[in-house]
């Protein structure tokens, strides 16, 4: 026969626990930190937890700001606390949350409800989520390129008819002086020629 497992249910309990008196034994620079251990020293034996184990009492955020709020040497007289037993485990409260706490928890109610109603994705593996980066990188830049290309080939069109006419100019510079060297080159050979002729006119006298 398998042995029926019981559930064990949350109980709930609200105490005013007094403090002055346990605080009063130790000196003014501990009594916050002794308020906490009354605390708990009080759910040990209040809650039923036989072998007197204070770690497995849990003292609430706004529990714990309650009794330091003060200060170190000015904790509370006494405290109103909520105590819920979950197993062995006891957490303890404030009874009566302040305004900043309950406007908190609507906010976290709010937002999980939200999330609720998302419809969510199914969650990938690392190499997925990588590739599906990759992909959208992809796709980003070729509809980059796309914007990108008609004004490219336009700027490319402009910069080839400049290229064509500024080799132009430079070819016509180059061609220039080259013509005048053979311009200058016959007019000094026909001078040649004349001193020659006129050399042998003169021979020919004498």
């Amino acid at each position: 026969m398998a042995k029926e497992t019981k559930k064990e249910k949350s109980e709930e309990k609200i105490y005013i626990i007094p403090l002055r008196r346990e605080w009063e034994k130790v000196p003014r620079y501990k009594r916050a930190k002794k308020a906490v251990k009354a605390i708990k020293e009080f759910l040990v034996r209040h809650m039923k937890i036989y072998d007197r184990d204070l770690r497995k009492i849990k003292i609430g955020r706004w529990l714990n700001m309650h009794v330091w709020q003060r200060g170190i040497k000015k904790p509370p007289i006494k405290v109103k606390i909520k105590a819920v037993k979950e197993g062995e485990i006891i957490r303890a409260e404030l009874a009566e949350l302040p305004k900043k706490a309950l406007k908190e928890e609507a906010k976290k109610k709010a937002k999980e409800e939200a999330a609720k109603k998302k419809p969510s994705k199914p969650e990938l593996s690392k190499p997925e989520v990588r590739e599906e980066k990759k992909l959208e990188e992809k796709v980003e830049e070729k509809k980059e390129e796309e914007k990108e290309s008609p004004d490219t080939e336009e700027k490319e069109e402009e910069r080839k008819k400049e290229v064509g006419k500024v080799e132009e100019e430079q070819g016509q510079e180059q061609k220039t002086p080259t013509e005048k060297i053979k311009k200058e080159g016959k007019d000094v050979i026909q001078e040649k020629d004349i001193e020659k002729k006129e050399k042998k006119v003169e021979e020919k006298a004498g």
